[in-house]
């Protein structure tokens, strides 16, 4: 089973960025979105690999939000991780089929001066609360806004108290969701050096200044079914780029 989680700033501009193509290419079973700032009828894609599809748009227009593509129908859907005060932004959709759920979630940025840094730490709990809900083994994707360790981002030093780097962050992704699940890509590349997201400002791409911040987490009676879980350097069109997973499972 091959998936594909992408962060693409915006479903709206990366269409006219070659999304379509990039979908028809990378043929995923599973291709998962986050940050759409779209609404569901904002939210044309002509392609024919997916015929189900899953939207959670936030209540604010152009705004966070999440899809979810599909080539086989899961078992079900839904949309949140039922808390009404972290369920408006479209932060989350579960899907499940008959081994396990499939999570995509856009966590909360704390924000420039950390203003969202408490809202963002009850968040974390509520979305570990959530995740230790389900009754399969889960896959986990998305863009969780964190650093997790001083080998995912370029320069440690001067970022330990910016958003994403902060110690209060780094330790509630440790402890909340690290403590239940493995991080596929750092399992299996201990001392890889790759990042999937880099600042609009500096030329930061270019220098490849960047931040791992989107991954791929399993439960641990998964990661043995864990065939490769890589970063898509290669592919434009966000200031994030693709994660991919490629796992063992019906």
């Amino acid at each position: 089973m091959k998936c594909i989680s992408w962060n693409v700033n915006g479903i709206r501009a990366v269409l006219k960025k070659d999304f379509v193509e990039i979908l028809y290419a990378l043929d995923a079973d599973v291709f998962c979105v986050q940050e759409t700032k779209a609404q569901p009828d904002q939210i044309e894609v002509d392609c024919e690999l997916y015929p189900y599809r899953y939207i959670n748009s936030a209540q604010r227009k152009g705004y966070s939000g999440t899809m979810i593509f599909c080539k086989k129908e899961p078992l079900s859907v839904h949309y949140g991780i039922d808390r009404p005060e972290h369920d408006t932004e479209g932060r989350a959709i579960t899907i499940e089929y008959e081994n396990c759920y499939l999570v995509t979630v856009y966590t909360p940025n704390a924000g420039d001066g950390l203003k969202r840094l408490d809202y963002r730490m009850d968040w974390d709990k509520a979305f570990a609360d959530y995740i230790r809900s389900l009754n399969k083994p889960v896959m986990i994707c998305g863009d969780f806004n964190v650093a997790n360790e001083e080998i995912d981002i370029k320069n440690p030093q001067s970022n330990h108290h910016n958003a994403g780097f902060t110690d209060e962050e780094r330790n509630s992704f440790k402890e909340n969701l690290l403590s239940q699940l493995s991080d596929t890509y750092r399992t299996l590349y201990p001392e890889k050096v790759e990042y999937s997201w880099w600042s609009y400002r500096f030329k930061a791409r270019e220098r490849n200044a960047g931040w791992r911040i989107d991954y791929w987490l399993v439960s641990p009676e998964l990661m043995e079914k864990v065939q490769d879980s890589k970063i898509l350097t290669d592919i434009y069109g966000s200031d994030h780029c693709p994660v991919e997973l490629d796992i063992e499972v019906a």
